[in-house]
């Protein structure tokens, strides 16, 4: 590393920091997206109107074919599930802490300087896509949406979370269908989280109906 073999000691580009932060690209990263497929799978059998819609929208879109990162743009409701289901699962309620760098006047509050602040959202309890809908269809996007945390703290693997979470979620969706198991309702498919450092559902069973 460059700046590391020149004796800076004013940077934190070096060889540690960065094999720390690719592995935390793959720990957490795989275990953060593998927990929101999860609640995003357990969302579609609980809501079979939901699930609808979007296989509807991908086999307009899509058809048959992979989908690719591109294809976001073209699929508003899917994306906007995909984000619903982030704001629902919650899965890091209490984000990273961050604590204020100075004294700051923010929106009629006074927050001292040294402060630990948290990053909350709105957050009624319907899951609901078109939170992030406007009444054209068009994805919008929420300022006080923020799952992978703000400022200098925010997720490192932000972008590729994102990439992941598409493509899994739309490739899952285009082949099959989730359901109940046989004698179990929509109804009784529990929302209520394990409390963990990560939301987690409670333990489950679907069916996975082969849609092609």
């Amino acid at each position: 590393m460059q700046f590391q073999e020149s004796g800076q000691k004013d940077t934190f580009f070096n060889q540690d920091n960065m094999v720390f932060s690719v592995a935390n690209l793959f720990a957490a990263g795989t275990d953060t997206t593998g927990t929101t497929l999860h609640w995003g799978l357990l969302l579609m059998a609980k809501y079979p109107h939901i699930q609808d819609r979007v296989h509807e929208e991908i086999d307009r879109v899509i058809g048959g074919r992979q989908p690719v990162v591109e294809d976001r743009k073209s699929l508003p409701y899917t994306d906007a599930v995909i984000h619903e289901t982030q704001r629902i699962g919650n899965i890091v309620p209490m984000s990273i802490p961050h604590i204020t760098s100075c004294d700051v006047d923010f929106q009629g509050y006074f927050i001292k300087k040294s402060r630990l602040i948290y990053v909350y959202g709105s957050n009624p309890y319907t899951f609901h896509p078109e939170h992030f809908l406007d009444d054209q269809g068009r994805f919008v996007k929420r300022d006080a949406f923020m799952p992978f945390s703000a400022g200098r703290r925010v997720c490192l693997g932000e972008s590729l979370a994102k990439m992941e979470l598409f493509i899994f979620f739309a490739s899952l969706l285009q082949r099959f269908r989730f359901t109940a198991p046989p004698g179990v309702s929509e109804d009784e498919l529990d929302l209520t989280p394990l409390v963990g450092f990560t939301l987690n559902p409670s333990p489950h069973k679907l069916c996975a109906v082969d849609r092609l």
